[in-house]
């Protein structure tokens, strides 16, 4: 059981995150994950999906690396994708390999502030005995966020906002799935 002076210390704990700044961040997570877990169906449906192929599936597609069911995604979808689609999907999948980096600091590095530059966070992590630093600002994030949502369109859409609405329009009315989850949670209160 905890006491009640720890849950004082847990909530007087700062982040020194700005909201505006802890909102992109959560943003970026979700995109990046949403990402992933669409490159990682669509390259699941190349196979022969039944229990008893899942012990056939290769080792990439054990999700231990992100890199490697990238690449499988390429050779099993983009591959296969006629033009001008395929064109879209390996621009994306150039984005995202350009992004790597940059998501990997903001998410695995240690945050650090410098009070003469407020605006400005940093994040410091060592990889194979190497110290890497990023720098990051409000608009930096702002962008990142918003590339990361094309890029979750177009590997969905790769005709973009056309496919998009052809769907919605096929399955008549739509509510995202954030509204229809805001709704659920209504219900039961």
């Amino acid at each position: 059981m905890v006491e009640e002076s720890e849950k004082e210390l847990k909530q007087m704990w700062d982040d020194g995150l700005a909201d505006d700044e802890l909102f992109f961040i959560g943003k970026i997570v979700a995109h990046w994950g949403a990402i992933e877990h669409e490159i990682f169906v669509q390259t699941l449906l190349t196979f022969d999906a039944d229990e008893s192929a899942m012990d056939e599936l290769p080792k990439a597609m054990n999700n231990m690396s992100f890199n490697r069911v990238l690449e499988l995604w390429y050779d099993r979808v983009v591959a296969h994708t006629e033009e001008p689609k395929r064109t879209v999907l390996e621009k994306q999948k150039k984005k995202i390999e350009s992004y790597k980096e940059y998501r990997n600091a903001l998410v695995h590095g240690m945050w650090d502030w410098d009070r003469s530059q407020p605006q400005i966070v940093t994040t410091t992590r060592i990889r194979k005995k190497k110290v890497i630093t990023t720098k990051f600002n409000e608009d930096g994030l702002q962008d990142f966020y918003s590339e990361l949502a094309q890029i979750n369109l177009y590997i969905r859409y790769p005709n973009g906002a056309e496919d998009l609405l052809k769907e919605n329009a096929e399955q008549g009315l739509y509510v995202n799935e954030a509204a229809r989850r805001r709704m659920s949670r209504d219900q039961d209160k």
